[in-house]
């Protein structure tokens, strides 16, 4: 039998490497970073120990990168074209189906910028990955002073305020947050004409009383 080529180890250690990242995700959005241990992660990849280690010392490594890829989807939405209003709608849409599709990841990364013994972690990532988000800053700041706004850098930082604040609730409160008439409200505040077609669930659930389900109601999930 023929050794592997350079091509199919580096494959193997890719797959190696991003099933440890999804079982810590897994682990960590479950148990939360403080409770979560590197021999859980292992028994949920189902790799050694050494593995693990291999790729990320510690659990800080592991955070570090889960944010990294964090603040790279919020920078994916910077290919977007079309009119101002055209550019703002659809950055409306891939925040709020990028967060839709992933709210364990959104979960995560919300305790992790906010709890204390965590949030310096989110401040180096953001040094690290500092081009993107400028690039991401300065795009919106440009779209908002197409639409005239009398100070775009503020216009920035409600847009994004909101956005994650939007993205705050449907991570606590899942299936139970009216996401799509939420989406409506978001494009009426901006003067954009009203979506044409359901984003996420065609008939949305009524506006009630928010409360947070219990494990048991989510079924185990994280």
């Amino acid at each position: 039998m023929s050794p592997r080529s350079a091509q199919a180890n580096e494959h193997l250690r890719e797959q190696s490497r991003e099933r440890i990242l999804g079982a810590a995700l897994e682990v960590f959005a479950e148990k939360g970073f403080h409770n979560a241990t590197i021999s859980d992660i292992t028994g949920r990849a189902g790799v050694s120990r050494g593995l693990v280690t291999y790729y990320f010392p510690g659990k800080h490594e592991l955070v570090v990168e889960l944010l990294g890829r964090y603040l790279e989807g919020l920078t994916g939405l910077l290919g977007v074209t079309g009119t101002p209003d055209e550019r703002l709608a659809a950055m409306i849409d891939g925040i709020l189906a990028g967060a839709a599709a992933t709210l364990p990841v959104q979960r995560l990364a919300l305790s992790l910028m906010t709890h204390p013994s965590t949030h310096p972690l989110f401040a180096r990532v953001e040094v690290v990955k500092d081009t993107q988000i400028a690039l991401l800053e300065d795009t919106l700041r440009d779209l908002f002073a197409e639409r005239g706004a009398a100070d775009p850098a503020l216009e920035e930082v409600m847009f994004r305020s909101v956005m994650e604040g939007v993205i705050f609730k449907a991570a606590i409160y899942a299936d139970s947050y009216p996401l799509e008439r939420v989406r409506a409200r978001v494009y009426a505040m901006y003067d954009l004409p009203a979506p044409r077609e359901p984003l996420l669930d065609p008939d949305p659930p009524p506006v009630g009383r928010l409360r947070a389900e219990s494990p048991d109601e989510l079924g185990g999930r994280p």
